[in-house]
């Protein structure tokens, strides 16, 4: 049985801004606009440490909320 990162996105929160994580593929991306942080996951288990994280451009995080039905400047959820 494998485990489902995708899951973990209503349980688990970013660990620097506690905000909401999005799971876009092999990643949780916090819905935070000022961090914009990516956090991987590796062999199925996401990886929740600051120092692990990558700052994504304000660009390529506006399209993950826009794919995730939030909005592209704020991301909120827009549902």
């Amino acid at each position: 049985m494998s485990f489902d990162p995708r899951h973990l996105q209503d349980i688990i929160a970013c660990p620097k801004t506690k905000a909401k994580l999005v799971c876009d593929g092999d990643f949780l991306v916090s819905v935070d606009p000022a961090t914009r942080l990516r956090y991987p996951i590796k062999d199925g288990i996401p990886v929740m440490l600051v120092d692990e994280a990558a700052e994504v451009s304000q660009n390529e995080w506006a399209e993950i909320m826009q794919r995730h039905n939030r909005n592209p400047e704020t991301g909120e959820s827009v549902s």
